[in-house]
């Protein structure tokens, strides 16, 4: 099959590393400085096993700027543009995607758009009405930092589309995982669009329950550890997915909650809206309980949301530094992934010893050893020293 990848994001890449190993596969990117680094068979950013798998594994894969070139001779385009959430009109922001739409529309009769980028409830619908021919979602569930993982040990396979068409890109998946009897299930391409938004919004739920478990804990003064203990032995419940944080943050969980909120429109709910909310009070509790210890400077370790990624789109950590930048505090950051000087406007500090040294309390959204002989500095909430 030859395959082309629009999008060289943490998806769109995982996704042409995992099909090339069986197909010929072209990538697209406007970027000129990722399109090179693919081609070199480098890493235009942090995820666990992918430089590995660059150097030990044989790829039919290449880069390039030409997306008409690319997408002519495709069997399929599988599209992974970034879809931002929009405060304006309470939606994503879906143009690259209907570019990309539209562009494999021009350049070839015959390619089918599978759209792993995620959208809302509707849209692959919207368009296979508009440029007339099926256009396939297929969500993916990739964590951050450990997409290429994910892609090759996947906890299911969806494809909204009853076509043969999707049922082949579906085979597509399964042959490049090394999870051959992955459990594959076709929807409508509605049902998909919504089992993604569901997925993240229960994903973001549980970490809010356990976030406000902990601030009632914190409150009054009980072991947080103790008593998510003590509710996770129920095996309904389990033990996974529970420690604290100062909030759920990372690109997908803020963006797809508030989606599907506006996609419930007149669907009478509280519970959607309710986990929204949840977050910003969250938040709020976390820079009132730094702000306690009467800081003049506040140091945060790391804007990161989990241990091994350089991504910090959305993290809540930067909902925490804003409210601390609103209390007045000088706040200075140490993180390794940055290489400025400043950040918004902010102090950053690339030496930890002098970060540590210049900080009266520390702010770290996930613990480290670097930090150990600061303890008595440090503000955290986390329990179990996991990113979940």
């Amino acid at each position: 099959m030859k395959i082309a990848v629009a999008g060289l994001g943490y998806v769109g890449l995982s996704n042409a590393v995992l099909l090339a190993q069986h197909n010929e596969v072209v990538a697209v990117d406007v970027d000129s400085s990722r399109v090179n680094l693919v081609n070199a068979r480098k890493t235009p950013f942090h995820d666990d096993g992918l430089t590995e798998f660059f150097e030990t594994q044989s790829l039919n894969l290449r880069a390039t700027l030409n997306a008409a070139e690319a997408y002519a001779d495709a069997d399929y385009v599988v599209i992974a543009t970034p879809t931002d959430y929009d405060p304006a009109t309470a939606g994503f922001n879906t143009s690259t995607v209907e570019l990309v739409i539209s562009q494999v529309a021009s350049a070839s009769p015959t390619a089918v758009p599978v759209v792993r980028s995620t959208v809302p409830v509707g849209f692959c619908a919207a368009m296979s009405e508009k440029y007339g021919r099926s256009v396939i979602f297929a969500p993916e569930f990739l964590r951050e930092g450990k997409a290429l993982h994910d892609s090759l040990h996947p906890s299911r396979i969806i494809v909204g589309d009853a076509t043969e068409a999707a049922k082949r890109f579906a085979q597509l998946l399964v042959q490049g995982s090394q999870t051959p009897d992955v459990t594959v299930l076709a929807t409508s391409a509605t049902e998909a669009e919504a089992i993604k938004l569901f997925s993240n919004t229960y994903l973001a739920m549980r970490v809010a329950f356990f976030n406000e478990l902990d601030t009632f804990a914190a409150m009054h003064d009980m072991s947080t550890a103790a008593v998510i203990e003590g509710v996770c032995l129920e095996p309904r419940i389990g033990m996974g997915y529970n420690n604290p944080s100062f909030g759920y943050g990372g690109y997908c969980l803020p963006k797809d909650t508030k989606q599907l909120l506006t996609n419930y429109g007149d669907v009478p709910q509280r519970l959607i809206e309710a986990i929204v909310d949840s977050n910003s009070t969250r938040m709020d509790f976390i820079a009132s309980g730094v702000l306690a210890h009467k800081p003049k400077t506040v140091g945060i370790h790391r804007l990161v949301m989990k241990a091994g990624s350089d991504n910090f789109r959305a993290s809540s950590v930067l909902g925490v530094v804003e409210r601390l930048e609103t209390a007045g505090v000088e706040v200075i950051i140490y993180e390794p992934a940055l290489n400025s000087d400043t950040f918004n406007g902010l102090r950053v500090e690339r030496d930890l010893a002098t970060f540590k040294r210049d900080a009266d309390v520390i702010v770290a959204n996930r613990l480290s050893d670097d930090l150990d002989d600061v303890a008595a500095k440090v503000y955290s909430r986390d329990v179990y020293q996991r990113d979940a």
